[in-house]
């Protein structure tokens, strides 16, 4: 008889062990692809906030340079893109291209020195620039979240519970476009 109980306890802790190492295993799965998807909406958080600066900034722009419709234009195009894109992937290649653009904006706006000294261009240019330094970092948190999801995933046993848990798709990172890495031609005329 002793026997038997000793045998039904060590069955019980067996079964109670096997338990929690499954649902930490799966809790960590769901916790993960969480922490992506939260990266994610920071990231669209702080694109949509740049997206709301950028018609103030171009109209700004756009009394002192009248002449230069074709950056207003891509500006515009490229803003209303964005708020189309469906995909995490083609919302990073547009936000990828409205970073290029507004740079060129920006350029722009350095040829007119009475716009320079405009305190609405300044506090818009300002208001730009910080944004950018908040999408920049929303950025590294999103992609050091998808490192450790896609990492998990990898693990001999982080594949089972992300199957288990639905998540199998690894996660996609937000990188610069190869454009990002060739130097600016700066032009003095």
């Amino acid at each position: 008889m002793k026997k038997i109980w000793i045998i039904l306890g060590v069955v019980l802790v067996l079964a109670i062990m096997l338990f929690s190492w499954y649902k930490n295993g799966y809790n960590q799965a769901i916790a993960k692809d969480e922490s992506v998807k939260s990266g994610w909406a920071q990231v669209e958080n702080q694109l949509q906030r740049r997206n709301d600066l950028i018609p103030n900034l171009v109209s700004t722009v756009k009394g002192f340079a009248s002449h230069e419709k074709e950056i207003f234009t891509e500006v515009t195009r490229l803003r209303s893109q964005w708020g189309k894109s469906a995909s995490v992937g083609s919302k990073i290649e547009n936000a990828n291209a409205m970073s290029g653009a507004l740079s060129r904006l920006l350029v722009v706006a350095e040829n007119y020195p009475q716009l320079k000294s405009n305190e609405n261009f300044l506090a818009l240019q300002s208001q730009l620039e910080g944004t950018e330094n908040r999408i920049a970092v929303e950025r590294m948190r999103y992609n050091l979240a998808v490192k450790d999801f896609n990492r998990f995933q990898r693990l001999f046993f982080g594949r089972f519970f992300a199957a288990q848990a639905g998540v199998t798709e690894p996660a996609v990172y937000f990188e610069a476009e190869e454009s990002a890495s060739k130097v600016p031609e700066v032009k003095f005329n």
